[in-house]
């Protein structure tokens, strides 16, 4: 199910975070309702992903010892499993708001096609990844009365989501392809090292741009432009990821990335201060 990929469903708290209503315990509540289905969801998504890619994990050099690839669990347990969580979920996000159904039905129908089809498309393998991102982001906006949300945190989400795409392709591209990867995962066919590093660079650009842009250009920020602040955070913040994929190799597993490395940890935390700081004190 793993557990430790649920970090990437703390997107869902973007809307409640810079609606300015993290302390209404109302929109609080309904939040951490999404957030717990969507930890649901995503783990039915990830048993069956795995139970579709076992031939391939088990030629994996670290995907061969999860649990489905290294029969710890049967396929039959995990497809059970997946579907049990799937209907917990979508029932669950039904209750609680029908823009989030749709949100949540959205996410697990795209998964599928992903698993099934779309995971060996270039490029269009990582746009797909990147829109499961802004689907959490709208699945946060859809159980709350959001007020002074802006537009511009679906741009900023969807360029980070393709930031971190690409340094996924970009550790698997160094990982495998000496392991005669394209085997392993067909879409690597369709990427180079050089490629994948320009796409990297395109991407990173424009998200400091766009974030730049959020900062003094949306209409619920405070006036006095302090949310400029907290700019030289995000700097860091990509810089930092940056130099783990290129120096250390590392970007295969992004929750791994920022379970582990402390530089990283004390840049998004300080972020947040500066953010909860600027919103909810001045």
């Amino acid at each position: 199910m793993r557990p430790r990929q649920w970090t990437k469903n703390v997107f869902i708290l973007a809307a409640i975070v810079f609606d300015r209503q993290l302390f209404k315990i109302v929109s609080l509540e309904r939040t951490i309702a999404a957030f717990i289905i969507f930890c649901l969801l995503s783990s039915s998504v990830y048993l069956f992903n795995d139970v579709m890619d076992i031939e391939a994990d088990r030629n994996h050099p670290t995907k061969k010892n999860r649990p489905i690839a290294a029969g710890k669990v049967s396929p039959k347990t995990a497809i059970i499993t997946s579907t049990v969580l799937v209907i917990i979920s979508l029932v669950g996000a039904y209750l609680l708001s029908t823009g989030l159904f749709a949100v949540a039905l959205i996410y697990f129908v795209v998964n599928l096609a992903y698993s099934k089809w779309l995971k060996h498309v270039p490029i269009l393998d990582v746009l797909v990844l990147a829109s499961c991102y802004v689907l959490r982001v709208a699945a946060g906006v859809s159980v709350i009365q959001v007020e002074r949300f802006s537009p511009w945190l679906y741009v900023v989400t969807t360029l980070f989501a393709l930031y971190i795409g690409f340094g996924k392709r970009r550790a698997e591209l160094m990982v495998l392809v000496p392991e005669n990867g394209q085997s392993h995962r067909k879409v690597l066919s369709g990427y180079s090292l050089e490629f994948v590093d320009q796409l990297i660079t395109i991407v990173s650009s424009t998200t400091i741009i766009a974030y730049s842009l959020y900062t003094f250009s949306a209409p619920n920020l405070p006036d006095n432009h302090t949310m400029m602040l907290t700019i030289p955070f995000v700097l860091y913040g990509i810089f930092r990821y940056l130099s783990l994929m290129q120096i250390k190799k590392m970007g295969g597993e992004p929750e791994e990335i920022l379970l582990k490395d402390r530089p990283l940890q004390i840049d998004i935390l300080l972020w947040a201060i500066s953010v909860m700081v600027i919103f909810y004190l001045f």
